[in-house]
């Protein structure tokens, strides 16, 4: 532990943190269940305010995860039904500002622009966002859940567990996608994984093995340099 890590070992990290992106299409490869739990093994050991340990997970393959997946699509289609489902919490702001709202318009245009989806193809628009709740095609969805007794701190922790998860997966060659957009059907969610009310969902994620041929594997979105985001204050 107190030991200093090798360039090797500095290279594997900066390699798994850097090569974590949101994949959007999966091989059909299965995942063993021993790897799923070594990697939510690693994962538990992120850091939580006076060891809380917020998070509870939700693993869903096989035929669960198709059921799930198809409740989800059914509301989707149906604009009269989607429109009586509501996110729990705000996972965005109300008022957009810059530079946030252009680096999201930003990375939105350059999927479908890679999909081939012009602006006005909102039927191909639809589509391609219920691919979301298919977990695009990975053997494995994870539902991430937190008790509403927790506070903003704890979901500071949950982030940090989140990204543990992504960076543990690269480390067994897996890929996955963090997504929030499960959050508008969280009690149609609750009620087919069985949730007690004190449980709020929190979002969930796709991990499987990237289809290394799909287009919207190839997008690689931008990131604000060092400089941009650091003030270093010395004197």
């Amino acid at each position: 532990m107190f030991e200093t890590p090798s360039p090797q070992d500095q290279a594997a990290v900066d390699k798994a943190i850097e090569t974590r992106r949101s994949m959007r299409a999966f091989l059909p490869t299965p995942v063993p269940r021993a790897t799923i739990e070594e990697i939510l093994r690693v994962a538990a050991r992120a850091p939580s305010g006076t060891n809380t340990q917020p998070w509870q997970v939700h693993v869903l393959t096989g035929a669960a995860k198709e059921r799930l997946s198809a409740r989800i699509l059914a509301v989707h289609n149906d604009p009269a039904e989607l429109s009586t489902h509501n996110q729990e919490y705000a996972y965005y702001p109300n008022e957009w500002a810059s530079p946030y709202i252009d680096r999201r318009r930003k990375v939105g245009w350059d999927l479908y622009g890679l999909l081939g989806l012009a602006k006005t193809d909102r039927a191909g628009m639809h589509a391609q966002h219920g691919r979301n709740y298919q977990f695009f095609d990975a053997p494995v969805g994870l539902m991430f859940t937190i008790d509403r007794v927790m506070q903003q701190g704890s979901w500071l922790d949950y982030g940090m567990f989140l990204q543990s998860i992504m960076i543990a997966a690269r480390g067994h060659g897996l890929h996955t996608c963090p997504q929030a957009a499960f959050t508008q059907f969280h009690r149609l969610i609750a009620e087919e994984l069985s949730l007690p009310p004190a449980q709020m969902l929190v979002c969930g994620m796709a991990l499987g093995y990237a289809d290394p041929d799909a287009i919207e594997n190839t997008l690689q979105t931008e990131r604000a340099a060092v400089a941009e985001f650091t003030r270093f204050l010395e004197d």
